[in-house]
């Protein structure tokens, strides 16, 4: 049960609770005043009864004592004195009244008397003799009190009601703004101090909001990346073909150059339907892979060009890393972190790859020997079409370090990058290796 379902049980029993000891207070009070009234009314009479019994009791023995009840009780049809033993028996043998009842008699009806046996009696008027009195005075009227009880119970109900509906209307109004398109909107703030079900579902919605509101703002800066960046090969494709008509002697540089621009639209295209792809979750097939088999291939490979440009790259790995896996994107994501670090690395530097496998875990840590990143970029080195402040920036479409990390959360994996205290950068790979399909 929630916190929620206790504030309002406790608070339903709480009413019940008021509501039952109010109305039983109300009886209690209008009967106790109605036997208050009758023995003051009675005082003569009630002082004549209790006197008469007590001098018997006294002065004679119970047995006396006893008869003058019977007479009483024959003319009166109730006996007006009940003799109670140490025993709590009356001593005429009657039916005693119940025990609330007898609790009501006022102290000015009541004594207790030793007998000329020695034994103590207790004696009393009894109840119905006070209650069926008639007086021309009324007795107190019960709805005041009933009324009191009422009110106290309309008001308690109003607050409950106003606790739990102030903030629905609150989230209610906060999904309106956000129906109109205003993700700005927060329902935390009209929670107040609350700590139940309902605070927990205005958290749920400030992160959906938040969350929305990062996604439609990526989308805006994807689109308007994208739009830059193919309005500058297209740019240069028009001027190329622009120069050819004017000079049709340049006519096989003109052809070159499209094609080289046309090359890139085809590379941007791709990796941005890859990117789409990822992002949109979309399932390709699954195979079972050796891991380790293919980042030494991919890591065979960028020692090959990167020898070419003089730096090296050295791979070491432990373990067996079989899972399974979408080949092509997790191959692409090996590949453009490790051509990333081969590209900025110094000349004459060499890239270090280490890769362990270890509680059904997966970890690679690629290190080159380049600048770096500046601090205020690692945040943000995942976000497609990001241009840093220094050399990394020069070249490529800034669609490879995005590409690599839609790819590890699509394997629940995960990927950072932290700068090296001696300079360069350690980017580090966790991929969670799965044995069975369902699980990929």
């Amino acid at each position: 049960m929630g916190r929620l379902f206790w504030k309002s049980f406790a608070a339903f029993w709480l009413a019940l609770i008021v509501a039952g000891v109010g109305v039983g207070s109300a009886v209690w009070v209008h009967r106790q005043a109605s036997i208050d009234e009758a023995s003051e009314r009675l005082g003569p009479r009630i002082s004549f009864w209790l006197d008469t019994t007590e001098t018997v009791l006294a002065a004679g023995n119970p047995d006396a004592a006893r008869r003058l009840i019977s007479r009483w009780g024959q003319r009166h049809g109730v006996p007006p004195v009940l003799i109670l033993d140490s025993q709590g028996r009356d001593l005429t043998g009657n039916r005693l009244p119940p025990p609330h009842e007898l609790d009501s008699i006022p102290a000015n009806a009541r004594r207790s008397v030793v007998a000329a046996n020695g034994q103590r009696y207790e004696i009393m008027i009894h109840p119905e003799r006070l209650t069926h009195e008639r007086t021309d005075r009324k007795p107190p009227s019960l709805l005041v009190p009933l009324s009191a009880v009422l009110i106290a119970s309309v008001a308690f109900s109003a607050l409950l009601a106003w606790y739990v509906a102030k903030p629905i209307r609150a989230l209610r109004r906060a999904f309106d703004a956000a129906a109109r398109g205003n993700l700005d909107v927060r329902a935390t703030p009209s929670m107040g101090g609350r700590r139940d079900e309902i605070a927990d579902l205005g958290q749920d919605f400030d992160r959906m909001a938040a969350q929305l509101q990062a996604q439609i703002n990526a989308q805006r800066r994807l689109l308007h990346d994208v739009s830059h960046e193919l309005r500058s090969p297209l740019a240069r494709m028009q001027a190329a073909m622009g120069l050819g008509r004017k000079n049709p002697a340049q006519l096989e540089a003109t052809f070159d150059r499209l094609e080289l621009e046309s090359q890139r639209l085809d590379t941007l295209v791709g990796e941005l339907l890859t990117l789409s792809r990822l992002e949109a979750g979309a399932n390709g097939h699954l195979e079972r892979l050796d891991l380790m088999e293919l980042l030494a291939d991919i890591a065979g490979d960028a020692q090959f060009e990167a020898r070419a440009k003089g730096r090296d790259v050295h791979f070491e790995s432990t373990g067996e890393a079989w899972s399974m896996v979408q080949a092509t994107p997790l191959q692409r994501a090996f590949e453009n972190v490790i051509r990333n670090a081969v590209k900025y690395t110094a000349e004459g530097t060499t890239v270090s790859i280490k890769a362990s496998a270890c509680n059904s875990e997966l970890s690679v840590d690629i290190i080159d020997q380049g600048p770096g990143v500046p601090a205020d970029d690692l945040p943000h080195i995942f976000e497609p079409f990001h241009r840093g402040g220094d050399e990394r920036s020069a070249q490529g479409f800034g669609l490879g370090l995005a590409i690599a990390q839609r790819a590890m959360k699509a394997h629940q994996g995960s990927i950072e990058a932290n700068n090296e205290p001696g300079g360069g950068l350690r980017m580090t790979l966790r991929l969670p290796l799965q044995n069975h399909a369902d699980k990929a």
